[in-house]
C-alpha cells in the first residue's frame, strides 16, 4: 500500500522524497488500515456471549453513538451520530456491544444507508427482538469539500424492523426520544 501512496503523490505532482512527505506513505497506509478495520472484525467475538436471557419488554435505547466512516465513492469521511433502539423478546445485549457493532460497520468503505441497515440486521440476528430501530445522522465531506459544496447538510437514514415498522406508536416513541434529548 505504501508504494501505491508514493505513486499517488507523484501523480499529484509531489516529491515523495521531500522531508514532509517521506513518512506519508507509511502514515496513510496505517491510517487506512485503522479506518477500515471493520473488514477484519468478527461480530461473534465482539458480542462475546454478551446476550442474556431477560424478561424485559420495554424499549432499550442507546443514543448519540459517535461514528466515523469513509464513503465508498470518494473515500472521504462521513461522520455523525447513530441512535439504536430495540424491544427485547426474551434477550438483551450488553450495552457496550451496541457502539462496538456500530464501529464494525462504520470502519469499512460505506454508504450511510447500508451501514444503517447492517447495524439493525445484526441486532435482529443476535437478539431476535420484537423490533429494532436505527437512525444515523451524518455530515459527508464528499458533499462539503467537493461536488455540491454544501456545508450544513445533515443526512439522515433509518432502518426500522419488526414492531418499529408495524406499530406507529412505537415508532413515534423512538423518534420522539431521539429528537428530544440534550446532545
Amino acid at each position: 500500500m505504501e508504494e501505491l501512496v508514493r505513486q499517488i503523490l507523484v501523480e499529484l505532482g509531489e516529491d515523495p522524497g521531500r522531508e514532509g512527505l517521506r513518512r506519508t506513505p507509511s502514515r496513510v497506509a496505517g491510517s487506512l488500515r485503522f479506518l477500515t478495520a471493520g473488514y477484519q472484525a468478527d461480530i461473534d467475538k465482539i458480542i462475546n456471549k454478551a446476550v442474556f436471557e431477560e424478561d424485559y419488554q420495554e424499549m432499550v435505547l442507546v443514543n448519540d453513538i459517535d461514528f466515523y466512516s469513509l464513503c465508498e465513492h470518494h473515500m472521504l469521511p462521513f461522520y455523525g451520530k447513530c441512535h439504536v433502539a430495540y424491544i427485547p423478546a426474551g434477550k438483551i445485549i450488553g450495552l457496550s456491544k451496541i457502539p462496538r457493532i456500530v464501529d464494525v460497520f462504520a470502519r469499512r468503505l460505506q454508504v450511510q444507508e447500508r451501514m444503517t441497515n447492517q447495524i439493525a440486521e445484526t441486532l435482529m440476528k443476535y437478539l431476535q427482538p420484537a423490533g429494532v430501530a436505527v437512525v444515523t445522522e451524518a455530515r459527508h465531506l464528499c458533499m462539503m469539500m467537493r461536488g455540491v459544496q454544501k456545508q450544513n447538510t445533515l443526512v439522515k437514514a433509518s432502518a426500522l424492523y419488526g414492531i418499529f415498522r408495524e406499530d406507529l406508536r412505537t415508532r413515534e416513541e423512538f423518534m420522539t426520544l431521539i429528537a428530544n434529548h440534550p446532545s
